[in-house]
């Protein structure tokens, strides 16, 4: 008589207001690899009591890793394990444009407010009306949210739109992840981009042999952590399937993204010491469990819920207007956005900033 995975046991964790892992990662060959880098900075060091440390990746670019882990990219929709979650779908001229789990702002996602077809923004700011004024009511954004992108109620949303309740309704990330290296120390190599036919060509327009100077890392210790905010799961004040079902979306997430591949850039491969030795700091004795396990419960969670969730299609047909740079390069003045949506970092993804997949054969800039 095999258990029924879908009834796991998540009472050890009711007393609990979070749940903290750190797992130790290593490179999947050799000892060097390459952390994210960011514009006019490059790589984040730091010194802490122990030494120097290394950001190896943030907090930004992990959440969109950890949303990716339930997105299918040949169905272009979320993966069977978590069918019937709510989430909302963009197409262009009736083909995949987008998806509110592939948007860095998710719901705020410009693709679906922004665009001339107003029927998915009114019906928002319909469901969201009562909320300009006085304490925000949690339950009733946390019903909407779920209602409609249940991603956002995991991994943070900003709707910065004056329109929606006065542009203030926004959540932390739930579960929030990082990677951090210690003891670190520069691995200083170097190559040439070759050009075989003309060697002492013109470098600016891409021609003739081009050396470079890269810079990777040495750790003697690599750290993933994980942070589930299981009390702002709770305070969400949704029923009790509904609060079951976010806390079974955070774990699997967290731990398909354990179990597949931490390839973050072409020279950063790195893999659990013991993927399935998985245990939380905070929370002596627990283990998150495997993810046959975890998609067992899921699957039913996901079921209990059906009725609480949709699934939506926006169409954006506008027109795809050139930035801000190309507008200055034309000489002409461009404003600052006033509704507050650039200040809203919670997802921008930093992890392909220094992301070139450049080696020895190829340009220099990494």
């Amino acid at each position: 008589m095999f258990p029924d995975l879908s009834t796991l046991d998540l009472s050890p964790l009711e007393n609990a207001s979070r749940l903290l892992f750190a797992i130790p990662l290593t490179p999947q060959q050799g000892h060097r690899f390459q952390p994210t880098g960011f514009p006019n900075l490059g790589a984040a060091t730091y010194r802490t009591k122990d030494g120097a440390s290394l950001l190896v990746e943030s907090a930004q670019s992990m959440a969109n890793r950890l949303e990716l882990t339930c997105w299918n990219e040949r169905t272009q929709g979320p993966t069977a394990a978590v069918k019937g979650i709510s989430h909302v779908r963009v197409e262009r001229r009736s083909e995949f444009l987008t998806d509110s789990m592939l948007e860095a702002h998710r719901i705020n996602s410009p693709y679906l407010l922004e665009g001339k077809d107003k029927e998915f923004f009114n019906l928002l700011k319909k469901e969201l009306g009562g909320l300009e004024e006085g304490p925000i009511n949690r339950r009733v954004l946390a019903s909407v949210l779920l209602k409609y992108d249940v991603g956002s109620l995991i991994h943070g949303v900003f709707l910065a739109k004056k329109e929606l309740a006065g542009g203030r309704l926004r959540l932390a990330r739930a579960l929030s992840a990082f990677i951090e290296a210690d003891g670190v120390q520069v691995a200083a190599s170097g190559g040439v981009k070759n050009d075989h036919v003309n060697p002492s060509g013109e470098t600016k327009s891409g021609f003739g042999n081009v050396p470079f100077a890269r810079d990777e890392f040495t750790a003697e210790k690599i750290t993933l952590y994980a942070n589930l905010d299981l009390a702002q799961l709770r305070g969400y004040g949704l029923d009790e399937s509904a609060t079951r079902m976010l806390t079974l979306l955070a774990l699997y997430k967290l731990r398909v993204l354990i179990d597949g591949e931490l390839r973050l850039r072409t020279a950063c491969d790195l893999t659990p010491k013991d993927p399935k030795r998985v245990s939380a700091t905070n929370l002596e004795g627990w283990k998150l469990p495997d993810r046959s396990t975890l998609e067992a419960a899921l699957r039913r969670a996901i079921d209990d819920c059906a009725g609480q969730m949709c699934q939506t299609t926006v169409r954006f047909e506008d027109v795809l207007k050139k930035g801000k740079e190309d507008e200055l390069k034309k000489g002409k003045e461009v404003s600052s956005p006033v509704d507050g949506s650039d200040v809203d970092d919670s997802d921008v993804d930093d992890s392909g900033a220094d992301d070139s997949g450049a080696d020895d054969s190829s340009a220099g800039k990494d």
